[in-house]
């Protein structure tokens, strides 16, 4: 932001503010205090502090430490500030941004791996994959629904990917799932589209000027505006966070499903001698307040403003809560999904020697890696962390991508697999003499 010219900075300072970025000397900025309008004032001016040699700051070779001290080790020098530069390092909206690029990172990634998480206990609770029909998607052509239609198409049973628990209940009569699983490509659909939002928010914000007031040298004029008023950012970051909350709620709902066996006809909690061990009953617990953290936390701090500075700054935006906000709610995903996956693969123990598709197996494989299946009560807790972590790293994703690539390539998936609960226009009779639908390619997207 400081380097798009308008901030009237001096080339010196901001070259020794890159070189202490260089370095790693990180000044200690907190995490409460602006308002997201003026700027973020109070964060900004805590990185600028440590910077000036005053204040504290850390880098890898000496942890927390006097900035100056820090400074002198890397063989820095405090920056000495010439007219405009006090406010130009201050009066911006990086705070709010910086933070805001994290969840959005996060946030996507967390998306990504939700439809593998997904596609797992949709097998395993054996759902039909009917509902991710080209032809239905393509009624209601959403840019995030057709994708994620395209995602579960590509991991679930198909002409590329066959799956033997799938082939074990093809003649069930059951007619639909439960929105849960039925309705993922429309819920975590919306999720992308808002993801693409706020990343063209995001990315306009991070390559913009937003000092006050602002230098245009090629006119030789300084104009007073506004451009540091949070309010982008902010609301961004509030539809953010509702939007990626959906998620976990989607997911605590099939975990309760998973553990039910009302409605997943396996053992209760997941665990065999029910009684003597709990199995996953606390872990869902666990993922329940999590969610209903995360309802709270989706209230958007952008609906509220304070007047400050003698009533001359009446309304900003309080988006450094958005930003920090966002972050939490993508945290609470990350750990709500960790928790379903780990209970996804706890109910395929109970549904071997049967084995699933080709990518989900080597989702369950990657999660034994790092986390045994339960045949007693054990402590839990360090279980949920791994798998969160193989969710946060991204490690999932990057499993399953090749496998939905390669099937985006071959074009075609044949999903229509003949059971009672498959229905066309047309019936024809098959060898045996049942009345089954005739199978039929779909184009892949």
């Amino acid at each position: 932001m400081l380097a798009k010219g308008h901030s009237g900075i001096s080339l010196q300072v901001l070259e020794q503010f890159i070189a202490a970025f260089n370095a790693n000397c990180l000044p200690w900025v907190p995490e409460q205090g602006t308002v997201g309008a003026s700027g973020d004032l109070a964060p900004l001016s805590h990185m600028a502090l440590g910077l000036m040699g005053e204040g504290k700051m850390w880098s890898p070779e000496t942890g927390w430490e006097n900035s100056k001290y820090v400074l002198e080790v890397h063989k820095l020098k405090p920056i000495t500030l010439g007219p405009k530069e006090g406010l130009a390092l201050i009066n911006g909206t990086q705070f709010i941004t910086s933070l805001g690029v994290e969840a959005l990172d996060r946030a996507e990634n967390v998306c990504n791996a939700a439809n593998a998480v997904a596609a797992l206990s949709l097998e395993v609770l054996k759902g039909t994959t009917r509902a991710f029909d080209e032809d239905v998607h393509a009624a209601r052509p959403h840019k995030g629904q057709i994708k994620v239609a395209g995602y579960l198409r590509s991991l679930l049973h198909s002409d590329i990917y066959r799956s033997e628990i799938a082939e074990s209940h093809r003649f069930c009569d059951r007619v639909q799932d439960a929105y849960t699983m039925r309705c993922c490509p429309q819920v975590h659909g919306v999720i992308y589209d808002t993801i693409d939002f706020v990343k063209g928010i995001l990315f306009t914000e991070v390559n913009s000027g937003t000092d006050n007031p602002m230098v245009f040298a090629d006119r030789g004029e300084i104009i007073s505006g506004g451009n540091f008023h949070g309010e982008y950012p902010a609301k961004a970051l509030d539809y953010l966070a509702i939007g990626i909350h959906e998620l976990a709620s989607m997911s605590e709902r099939r975990l309760e499903r998973l553990v039910n066996p009302a409605y997943s006809e396996l053992p209760a909690f997941l665990v065999n001698e029910g009684g003597l061990n709990s199995g996953f009953m606390i872990a869902h617990c666990t993922a329940a307040a999590l969610v209903s953290e995360n309802k709270v936390l989706c209230h958007p701090s952008s609906v509220d403003s304070l007047s400050t500075s003698a009533g001359t700054e009446d309304h900003v935006s309080m988006g450094g809560w958005s930003a920090r906000k966002a972050i939490k709610v993508v945290e609470n995903v990350e750990r709500v999904l960790a928790i379903e996956l780990l209970a996804a693969c706890q109910a395929v123990e109970f549904l071997r020697p049967l084995k699933s598709t080709e990518p989900l197996e080597e989702v369950y494989d990657l999660v034994r890696s790092v986390a045994k299946k339960w045949d007693k009560d054990r402590y839990m807790a360090p279980d949920i962390a791994a798998v969160n972590d193989l969710i946060k790293d991204g490690k999932v994703w990057k499993l399953v991508k090749p496998h939905i690539d390669r099937a985006m390539e071959l074009s075609t998936v044949d999903m229509n697999i003949d059971s009672p609960t498959s229905f066309t226009a047309s019936l024809h009779e098959g060898s045996n003499g049942n009345h089954r639908s005739p199978k039929r390619k779909r184009k892949m997207y």
